[in-house]
């Protein structure tokens, strides 16, 4: 089976992943992998690391976390973008097991060979979003639309 997707340094941030192939719409890339935790030993571990602007961690459910900072594959390198040509899906367990939901990550619309797979990573901090926290955050996709940082805004961007 010939590999669709690879590993190599990006223009948006360190690290991405490329289309080595074109890929249709619609198909799944890869699945995000990492060591399971629940939301309360990734709120111990990580505790006030918001100020690094950098993450790992994948909400899985209202109790568990998927950490690639352990067991990661290269899907913890896809990177974030305001204009995404993927999507993360959460696959809920059919035997209702929140242990054993998974991500995929998918392709919204066809991808030409070489070209940067990103998704919009929807971070959400409870703290409150200073000017700081958005600089720390800060995206550098390029995107037309880009709002300038990788957080959630607390309330609906206008149109």
């Amino acid at each position: 089976m010939t590999r669709r997707i690879a590993a190599r340094r990006s223009p948006i941030h360190g690290n991405g992943v490329f289309a080595l192939v074109d890929i249709a719409k619609g198909v799944e890339l890869i699945e995000y992998r990492g060591k399971l935790l629940t939301v309360a030993q990734a709120d111990r571990k990580y505790a006030n690391s918001s100020d690094t602007g950098h993450t790992f961690l994948f909400t899985l459910n209202d109790t568990y976390v998927i950490d690639a900072n352990q067991g990661g594959n290269i899907a913890r390198w896809i990177n974030h973008s305001c204009a995404p040509n993927c999507k993360a899906f959460i696959h809920e367990d059919p035997g209702g097991d929140p242990r054993k939901d998974r991500v995929v990550i998918e392709a919204l619309r066809a991808l030409r060979a070489g070209e940067e797979l990103t998704y919009d990573y929807g971070i959400v901090l409870e703290e409150r979003l200073t000017p700081r926290l958005k600089a720390i955050w800060a995206c550098h996709c390029g995107a037309r639309n880009c709002c300038g940082t990788l957080l959630q805004p607390k309330r609906p961007r206008r149109p």
